[in-house]
């Protein structure tokens, strides 16, 4: 009986440590998805709190299906995804091929090359406002100093030149992310392989496209899947540069969701919104998912 009692306590010991870290995510994670799920089957309003107990099953996520806005946005939304990713993408190789051919001061250049990750998107989005701001904007000023234009750009107004700064300030804070995966990736390659490429007479080309590249691409894919779920969640550059205009055309789901939620106060309609959009998240990470096993099998790393 006492090597039963000793067994038994041995055995929760576990679960004991484990407790806080459970508690924490039941109440920080848990119940909140469960109180919002609940919501985005009611008609909950922010200015009726009794309309929390109007319970009207999947009329939120039916109207959604039948919104054509919301349809718009979640397009942007993938296309603001797919060219973010890949632009960041080929830069932070870029910088990652550049910076593993550098003999002297290399350890410099990846603490700098870090900076951009330590800013917060709101202090980056003020920083990128101002930059591209039409009037006061560095920018324009310098555009219009060299000459190379006799007019204020509308960067921030013009529907189309304001996506486009949205993108370069999401780019300019996250290509890092790409840079030192790829980095690390370049690093830890085995050297034997390209000196065999090399000896077999292969140029430069046929080295980086056939071992190189292959090597390195399980790096990527776990970055793509990083940055995926952040720039599915891109709220704080958007809200600050430009707060979703001119006109919504720089809307993304989540300040549509942030606007549907607080402005409009239809809390209901938002999170389930939220969870159409989640989503997205889902299949992004799940189709990075699939490619890093598929690279990882090219490469002989998964049977």
């Amino acid at each position: 009986m006492i090597a039963f009692l000793r067994t038994r306590r041995t055995a929760l010991i576990p679960l004991l440590l484990l407790s806080p870290a459970l508690l924490t995510m039941l109440f920080v994670v848990a119940l909140p998805l469960g109180f919002s799920f609940y919501t985005s089957l009611t008609a909950y309003r922010l200015v009726r709190p009794e309309t929390i107990e109007i319970f009207v099953g999947l009329r939120n996520y039916i109207r959604l299906l039948e919104d054509w806005e919301f349809w718009r946005v979640f397009g942007r939304t993938i296309l603001f995804l797919a060219i973010a990713l890949n632009v960041e993408f080929l830069l932070g190789l870029g910088i990652a091929l550049l910076i593993a051919k550098i003999t002297w001061g290399q350890r410099t250049l990846r603490t700098i090359m870090m900076f951009p990750m330590m800013f917060s998107p709101i202090l980056v989005g003020f920083q990128f406002k101002f930059i591209f701001n039409d009037n006061i904007g560095i920018l324009n000023n310098a555009l219009q100093s060299l000459g190379l234009t006799d007019r204020a750009i509308p960067w921030l107004v013009d529907g189309r030149l304001a996506m486009f700064s949205i993108i370069f300030a999401e780019v300019w804070m996250s290509t890092s992310v790409f840079a030192i995966l790829l980095l690390a990736g370049l690093f830890a390659m085995p050297r034997d392989p390209l000196e065999a490429a090399k000896v077999d007479g292969c140029n430069s080309w046929q080295v980086f496209r056939h071992i190189t590249l292959p090597f390195i691409m399980p790096f990527a894919f776990i970055a793509m899947t990083i940055r995926s779920l952040d720039v599915a969640r891109a709220y704080d550059i958007v809200h600050v540069m430009t707060g979703g205009g001119p006109a919504g055309r720089t809307e993304l789901l989540w300040t549509l969701i942030a606007r549907t939620g607080y402005m409009d106060a239809r809390m209901g309609q938002a999170n389930a919104m939220a969870y159409l959009s989640t989503l997205l998240s889902i299949a992004f990470t799940w189709y990075f998912y699939t490619k890093l096993m598929q690279a990882r099998r090219y490469m002989g790393g998964v049977q």
